[in-house]
């Protein structure tokens, strides 16, 4: 199991800038919440919850949340960059966020540091409340609201928070997006050079 966490882990992406904009980029390429195991997966790398909590109560129940979530920020991100907006979507978040984000504590750790630990296993309604008030804090904040940008790679629905200097990023992941639109500009000198 160990190792089919760390290929999930490895699969996904956190470079959007918002947890809550990192869950709505779980669709793309493909599904990447497809299981229980990859949604605590998704959990611990996206800092939900401190390294090293486990997480022996993800079930399907957990990725139904995760998922109806992620469906309700998404409207409501692509609303607020369209100017459409998704009222169901807001009211549905808002109510997610009413539950109380877990409690956490500082404990010892074995070198004698101070680390982040919680009180109690987390619940899935605490851990998405976090994520629901992620995204209710990043679109009521204008400065926030104002860096949002779409990804301009093909076919990539990815939205990301734009904190680059001068504000000129233009894919969601330079390594990603960006090197396919490198490659393809790089394909389209040649193909004209040997034309």
């Amino acid at each position: 199991m160990a190792s089919g966490m760390a290929t999930a882990s490895y699969e996904l992406r956190f470079d959007s800038g918002r947890i809550c904009l990192d869950l709505t980029a779980t669709t793309h390429p493909e599904e990447r919440l497809d299981s229980a195991a990859h949604l605590g997966a998704w959990v611990s790398a996206s800092g939900l919850v401190p390294a090293g909590t486990p997480l022996t109560a993800v079930d399907t129940a957990w990725l139904l949340g995760f998922r109806e979530l992620r469906g309700h920020i998404a409207q409501l991100v692509r609303g607020e960059l369209d100017a459409r907006p998704a009222d169901s979507a807001l009211a549905r978040v808002n109510a997610v966020a009413l539950a109380a984000p877990p409690a956490l504590r500082a404990v010892r750790a074995d070198d004698g540091s101070l680390r982040r630990a919680p009180h109690t296993p987390p619940h899935c309604a605490e851990l998405l409340s976090v994520v629901a008030r992620d995204a209710l804090d990043l679109l009521t904040d204008p400065p926030a609201r104002a860096s949002l940008r779409q990804c301009e790679g093909d076919n990539c629905p990815i939205v990301y928070l734009d904190t680059s200097r001068g504000r000129r990023r233009r894919w969601c992941s330079s390594e990603v997006c960006g090197n396919r639109e490198r490659v393809a500009r790089h394909r389209r000198r040649a193909a004209l050079a040997r034309a």
